[in-house]
């Protein structure tokens, strides 16, 4: 009987559901009905997209808006998981940090067309005949346009962490593993999700590349909004066009209303302060989430799982561990091995690289690629100090309004993810018909997409910055230019130059877009690396591309090292909270 009464009292004491449970269920279902329906796709031949190819009907908009953003999806799932693993090793290992930064400089650099060359034979050849090989390569190159910025941006929360907070987890006897997930993730948190949202957005601009795959004399165009774009571009349909862009918009909404904004609510808890926040962004999803009684009690036992595995009490391997001894110098002879190690790997990689390239080319093409370098460099230049000089009063204003940054949040998403190809033929039509310069008047497609990592970094920062800081400000009459270089700068300025490093790195690639422009017959080109390699890939030229790419990559990790880098190292040593 006494067993019998238990379970009695279990279920009169289980929460009942109530209105926002329905609604609640619904959406889930609805999401899993999506998903389950376009992960089916992907397993069909490869044969079946000839039988359905791309169409110009706008009402398969819905259904290529699906398979597009469930690409995205998938890759920003592997750009988090990637996040972690690399920005933890980067950050917590001295002697991992000298390969993996470097790498990080120069995997952001190479263009999407360079890891789509290497990549989809492989993914192909995984699944052969399946759509799913084709699936895996375009989700690993809409991967590659999402990561890095999201791995600069947690290795700079990693590097930043508050001495104070620090010495907190110190004293609590924190184990490596505890530290992580206790301190670390939380303390990056912020700045990780804006960049996760401009990420999703940076997948839009490079969508139309990746869901058209060349091999050989074989092309697979898989449906989605991309392919939608490109073939809209070949055809010169203005109003294919604007229904991609519409298409575009109402994706970015929803997923912001569903995704985003839930995440960034929760997320404001996360914030490094010691008063209370003032304005605090609000989610109408994560409140009908919080009202639901039947959904919540299920999360109980994941909530459990969550703090069980964040507790527990293990260290990282010694390569990753602090001195025990806080002065004890580096062992030298390790840091000899070491430096031997990567010596060797990169003269054997650079040896490689010359005998391919000097048994193809001559030194006048070294010439005309290194030329064409230091044009996109000039642009590069350019446009980010012209970017830094509109989006920084702009990002700290809305940074420091939470309510305005929730209005604005999607209305950024959608202009960071408007993919240079649709302001072609505005472009080309006024570049044509006024007879104007295509070296000056291209440029600003290197910019439209990467100016936005300046803008995300810097809303980051602003909202991130500690109210009790902002107080003492006030209190103290700081105004004016005053507070600008004391108080708000110093605090956001770890923040831009991650954004700064990454929308670099992104005009690079965006050059191999922009320096090429088509609206149907019309081919325009400027003077540059990116025109270079695309010139080179359209021509089947191989070594070029290498060659191209190589230059490309040296270029942006030279300029990363004597510029950015020491850049980042001043905030660090200087500009840091706590």
């Amino acid at each position: 009987m006494r067993l019998q009464d238990l379970r009695l009292a279990v279920l009169t004491r289980a929460p009942r559901p109530n209105v926002w449970d329905l609604i609640a269920l619904i959406l889930v279902i609805g999401a899993m009905v999506l998903i389950v329906y376009g992960g089916k796709q992907t397993t069909l031949p490869l044969s079946a997209l000839d039988v359905s190819p791309v169409s110009l009907d706008p009402a398969n908009l819905p259904f290529y808006a699906l398979r597009t953003t469930l690409r995205m999806l998938l890759a920003i799932a592997c750009s988090t998981v990637f996040t972690f693993i690399y920005a933890a090793v980067a950050a917590k290992s001295r002697r991992a940090e000298m390969v993996l930064i470097p790498l990080l400089d120069i995997l952001q650099s190479v263009p999407i067309l360079g890891f789509l060359t290497f990549t989809v034979v492989f993914f192909l050849n995984l699944f052969p005949g399946r759509v799913l090989g084709a699936e895996l390569a375009c989700v690993f190159a809409i991967f590659t346009s999402q990561a890095w910025n999201m791995t600069f941006s947690m290795y700079q929360s990693l590097r930043n962490v508050p001495k104070d907070l620090d010495e907190a987890s110190k004293s609590f006897h924190l184990s490596g593993w505890q530290r992580f997930w206790r301190l670390d993730v939380p303390f990056a948190m912020p700045g990780l999700i804006w960049n996760a949202m401009m990420s999703m957005s940076g997948g839009w601009f490079f969508v139309v590349a990746s869901e058209a795959i060349t091999v050989g004399n074989t092309t697979v165009t898989l449906p989605g909004v991309g392919s939608y774009v490109a073939l809209a571009i070949e055809k010169r349909d203005l109003a294919a066009i604007g229904y991609a862009i519409f298409t575009m918009l109402l994706v970015i909404i929803v997923y912001d209303q569903l995704l985003f904004r839930p995440i960034v609510a929760w997320a404001d808890k996360f914030r490094f302060e010691q008063t209370a926040s003032g304005d605090a962004p609000t989610s109408w999803m994560l409140d009908l989430f919080r009202r639901t009684r039947a959904l919540r009690a299920l999360t109980l036992p994941f909530a459990a799982l969550n703090r069980a595995f964040s507790n527990l009490s293990a260290e990282w391997p010694r390569a990753l561990r602090p001195s025990s001894k806080p002065g004890a110098p580096p062992s030298r002879l390790i840091d000899a091995l070491w430096f031997a190690i990567i010596g060797i790997a990169t003269g054997y990689a650079a040896y490689k690289a010359y005998y391919y390239l000097s048994a193809n080319l001559q030194l006048s093409d070294v010439y005309e690629a290194v030329l064409g370098g230091f044009a996109t460099l000039l642009r590069v230049i350019t446009l980010i100090a012209l970017a830094t000089l509109i989006w920084v009063p702009i990002g700290v204003w809305i940074g420091l309004r939470p309510r305005i940054a929730e209005r604005v949040q999607p209305l950024a998403q959608f202009l960071a993810a408007f993919p240079a190809n649709l302001a072609f033929p505005v472009f080309v039509l006024w570049i044509v018909h006024y007879g104007l310069n295509s070296n000056i008047w291209l440029s600003p497609l290197m910019i439209l997409g990467t100016q936005w990592y300046i803008l995300f970094n810097v809303i980051a920062g602003a909202s991130a910055f500690p109210s009790d800081l902002r107080e003492a400000a006030a209190s103290l009459h700081l105004t004016g230019w005053r507070w600008w270089i004391k108080v708000i700068l110093p605090g956001i300025f770890p923040y831009y130059v991650t954004g700064a490093i990454t929308a670099s790195g992104g005009s690079w690639n965006a050059s191999i877009v922009a320096e090429v422009a088509s609206w149907g017959d019309t081919h325009l080109s400027a003077t540059g690396l990116g025109a270079y390699i695309a010139k080179a890939t359209e021509d089947g030229d191989f070594p070029r591309v290498v060659l191209g790419i190589a230059i490309m990559c040296i270029m942006v990790t030279l300029f990363n090292r004597l510029f950015w880098r020491p850049l980042y190292a001043f905030g660090e040593r200087r500009l840091r909270l706590g």
